[in-house]
């Protein structure tokens, strides 16, 4: 396992990120005599620990590759959330010793992208009576998870946000492509709508997109 230190010391800042194309690019400001640094990427959320950090989940990178790239390039593949953590090193023997700062100057989190959710509602059944038959539909090309939709029914107006009527849960994930979810029963002053269950985490990676 390489050499490791804490440093109180604000060696890397200003950490920031561009989209280019297929591409996103991290910046960030050098401290004085920083000759390179080890990058370390996760999932956006999950638990860290700079002591614990393998080897071979840090990647090495130089002050003249920084120059000739204009910054770190990485792909943009996929849709989802990391963070980016910019560990400052110094050299010893001629080899990098990663330093640990204190805060989250040397941190940053990037999206990739958000996924489109489309979806539509097909009611049936007489005007004139009470009750009437309520579908949902939703396509998406990627699978999602059951606990990251509700809809919500209301009386007489559309619901403003996922509390603002009676809420209810997915009853099973979604798979890529068309979803039809099970015919519900509701009367005609009725208003229906999709909601993120947590609409600042999931309003990161998912756009929902009424057809």
């Amino acid at each position: 396992m390489m050499n490791r230190e804490e440093t109180v010391e604000t060696l890397i800042k200003n950490v920031s990120c561009q989209q280019q194309g297929g591409d996103f690019v991290l910046t960030w400001h050098w401290g004085q005599d920083i000759p390179c640094v080890y990058v370390h990427k996760s999932l956006y959320g999950a638990p860290f620990d700079a002591g614990l950090i393998e080897d071979q989940e840090l990647k090495l990178y130089t002050r003249e590759e920084y120059k000739v790239h204009k910054g770190l390039r990485e792909k943009a593949e996929g849709i989802g959330r990391y963070t980016y953590r910019i560990f400052p090193c110094r050299l010893e023997d001629g080899k990098p010793i990663l330093l640990i700062p204190q805060g989250d100057a040397h941190v940053i989190h990037v999206s990739t992208g958000k996924e489109k959710i489309y979806y539509s509602f097909k009611r049936s059944g007489s005007w004139f009576r009470k009750q009437q038959t309520l579908q949902i539909r939703i396509f998406s090309e990627i699978p999602i998870a059951k606990d990251v939709l509700c809809y919500v029914k209301k009386e007489g107006s559309p619901p403003a946000h996922k509390d603002d009527g009676t809420q209810y849960p997915f009853i099973r994930d979604l798979v890529p492509g068309v979803n039809l979810l099970p015919e519900i029963e509701v009367r005609k002053k009725d208003v229906i709508r999709l909601f993120f269950t947590d609409g600042k985490k999931y309003g990161e990676m998912y756009e929902l997109i009424p057809e």
